[in-house]
């Protein structure tokens, strides 16, 4: 493994822990459904980049569930971030027209 691998991993890591941190911290002063889903999207996002990480060191293959040749757990796990902020914007779009 070289330094730029090394800087790779550690950088993700770093800012994941940081970004789902503040969201755990925002999620305890907060009880808004929009803002409730962006931080459960925050931390799917990290469970993706720690998933993917341990691909990288050969823990999660992944090889039991399969689609085609994408594993099953990587397939959801890249998706349902994006899943969360869609879900998020939709309740902001929909408060913002209801009114």
């Amino acid at each position: 493994m070289d330094i730029g691998e090394i800087l790779y991993i550690s950088s993700r890591l770093f800012l994941g822990s940081l970004a789902s941190f503040l969201a755990i911290m925002l999620w305890s002063k907060t009880r808004d459904v929009a803002w409730m889903l962006m931080v459960i999207g925050t931390i799917a996002a990290y469970a993706d980049i720690v998933y993917s990480i341990l691909g990288l060191f050969g823990i999660a293959t992944g090889t039991a569930l399969l689609v085609g040749s994408v594993p099953i757990p990587a397939l959801i796990l890249s998706n349902l971030p994006t899943g969360f902020f869609i879900a998020a914007f939709l309740v902001m779009v929909i408060r913002k027209f209801h009114r």
